[in-house]
């Protein structure tokens, strides 16, 4: 482990607080003019999930930042003229496609897993690659079929080729269509320039760090690591050269870092009131939320039924800098229900309601039905605000 100088500055709980959110584009005026891709560049990555709800997370993430971005130009941002690709980073992600270079530290780790050959029947791999040359961009349906059986784990050979070639770099998902992932050889997806392993795992690493640190505006080792599902070592081995400096946080009873260009403005401005997927960057990691935020978040959508507390997709709320509550939504025709609503006390009504209010408009509902609230006293409080701003 590299010997690190002592920490330069200190800083409260608050501060760090405030440094994280204005990192993750929820402090201060939105940059509408960079848009969608601007969001994709501040955070790094986007993670994706299968689960739809108000809307698929990769469009909830810069909903939550923007407002009311229309949702066909969510999917263009990210897609059009080559300016993303899809990998794995803090699981699948939309990744900026600059960084493209700098994941070659992954790929050639999945490369380097022969005992994974075994798997894949003698040829599949190859033909797969020659029929994307051919034809491409294609889905797995295209390619030939992506399940082997109905059961959903039970991939064919041809998907298993597929996916082998997307870890490996020969093959790069262009976009999503129907949810199915679209190939195409990355000779052709991925602009010359970038289109290399020239550089060392070192350097991939050290800019994976630095990158994290500057999306998280202070993070521990651990959350750091999160970021891009690093290895505690590999952090360890580039930190101190990483661009970030080495900070204390009142209450953390852990060393952090910063982005030191973060240090040099309070941040200032503007808080967003808003819904969050359960997937967003601010929340990812359960042990920083609840560090920063005394919020214990929790997805539930794949808890028995029975034994959920919040409900299947509870999505926290973001209002004047701290997480005030959790919505479990749903649709009805042009009616967003919230299945289940909890709040941090009655001042978190007014807060919650605006946000239940706007995503009800950005999904072209016209009105909000509450089903349960935890606490049955704030229901009337809750209900009276969502009529006043529907009114």
């Amino acid at each position: 482990m590299t010997t690190l100088p002592p920490p330069a500055t200190e800083l409260s709980a608050d501060e760090a607080r405030r440094l994280a959110l204005r990192a993750q584009g929820f402090l201060g005026a939105p940059d509408r003019r960079a848009g969608v891709r601007g969001v994709l560049r501040h955070l790094g990555a986007v993670q994706l999930d299968t689960i739809s709800v108000l809307a698929r997370s990769h469009e909830l993430i810069p909903y939550a930042r923007l407002g009311a971005v229309g949702r066909r130009r969510v999917e263009d941002a990210y897609w059009k003229d080559t300016h993303a690709f899809e990998y794995w980073s803090h699981a699948a992600c939309i990744l900026p496609i600059e960084e493209w270079p700098h994941f070659a530290f992954r790929r050639r780790a999945y490369r380097n897993r022969p005992h994974w050959n075994h798997h894949l029947p003698d040829g599949d791999y190859d033909r797969v690659v020659k029929q994307l040359r051919a034809e491409g961009p294609l889905t797995a349906t295209d390619l030939g079929g992506a399940k082997r059986t109905s059961e959903w784990w039970d991939w064919s050979g041809t998907k298993v080729a597929v996916e082998r070639a997307l870890m490996y770099g020969e093959v790069v998902c262009v976009e999503r269509r129907g949810w199915k992932r679209v190939y195409d050889l990355a000779e052709r997806a991925v602009p010359a320039a970038l289109l290399h392993d020239d550089l060392d795992d070192t350097e991939c690493l050290r800019r994976l760090v630095r990158l994290a640190g500057q999306s998280l505006g202070v993070g521990t080792r651990a959350d750091i690591a999160d970021y891009h599902r690093l290895k505690a070592e590999q952090v360890d081995a580039v930190i101190a050269d990483s661009g970030l400096v080495p900070v204390t946080v009142q209450g953390w009873g852990r060393p952090a870092w910063a982005d030191p260009a973060a240090l040099k403005t309070t941040p200032r401005g503007r808080h967003r009131t808003t819904l969050l997927s359960p997937f967003d960057s601010l929340v990812w990691e359960r042990a920083r939320t609840e560090r920063i935020f005394g919020f214990t978040h929790r997805l539930e959508a794949y808890v028995p039924k029975q034994k959920r507390v919040h409900g299947y997709f509870a999505m926290p709320v973001l209002a004047g800098g701290r997480l005030v509550g959790r919505v479990d939504p749903a649709r009805e025709g042009r009616t967003l229900v919230a299945r289940q609503v909890t709040l941090d006390g009655p001042k978190a009504a007014p807060a919650v309601a605006q946000a239940l209010v706007e995503a009800a408009s950005w999904v072209d509902c016209t009105d909000v039905r509450v089903e349960r609230v935890d606490a049955p006293d704030l229901r009337e409080p809750l209900t009276a605000e969502l009529t006043r701003l529907l009114a």
